[in-house]
């Protein structure tokens, strides 16, 4: 007799494959961050060493950059990882209804970030091609706010697919890398938020 039966324990060997694949996934996405890390780290240490040693740094008849607004955004977007972690509680506990109320809370709080950089940028007396601060600028805040781009599609891809039965029944391996990207997103951002607009 089959000692799995003997000792009243039963495998799933689908089960385990599953959560090998998923673990595979992980590290697959895991190290995509750290690539993203690195290139975000060279465009903040080029952003430092032109800022300290360039001693006409603002373009001409620019004092500094309007603070209130982009720090309204901040708070939104930050926020949004916060919520982005009540979805995934509650995915664990199965609630779907709740599950997809926070996360187009998180879709809208992204959106408001996304929309609040556009009408900055479309208030600012500098262009892409203004000095090496605004090409700097447009860069940085550009470059996030694709990421965040992306991870606003990536929320309504997840969002979508929680209305197919049983979608989420064998893993949360999608839920959980868009969470992990959002969270990078936000991490980012506050870096860049310190650099561009408190450094000034």
């Amino acid at each position: 007799m089959d000692s799995s039966i003997i000792s009243g324990k039963s495998h799933h060997p689908s089960h385990e494959h599953t959560h090998d694949e998923e673990r595979s996934k992980m590290f697959g996405f895991i190290v995509f961050l750290l690539s993203e890390t690195f290139i975000f780290l060279g465009f903040f240490t080029a952003y430092i060493v032109y800022k300290t040693t360039n001693s006409d740094w603002l373009p001409a008849g620019v004092s500094g950059l309007e603070v209130r607004d982009p720090a309204i955004n901040t708070v939104v977007l930050i926020s949004s990882s916060f919520v982005i972690y009540l979805a995934e509680r509650a995915l664990a506990r199965h609630d779907l209804m709740k599950f997809r109320q926070f996360l187009f809370l998180m879709i809208a709080m992204g959106t408001y970030f996304l929309v609040g950089q556009a009408i900055e940028w479309s208030h600012l007396s500098f262009g892409f091609t203004t000095g090496v601060f605004g090409g700097m600028f447009y860069l940085l805040t550009g470059f996030h706010g694709l990421h965040v781009l992306t991870g606003i599609l990536l929320q309504i891809l997840v969002l979508g697919r929680s209305f197919i039965p049983g979608n989420y029944d064998t893993g949360h391996f999608g839920v959980n890398a868009t969470s992990i990207f959002w969270h990078f997103v936000d991490v980012i951002w506050i870096v860049l938020f310190v650099l561009i607009y408190i450094w000034q």
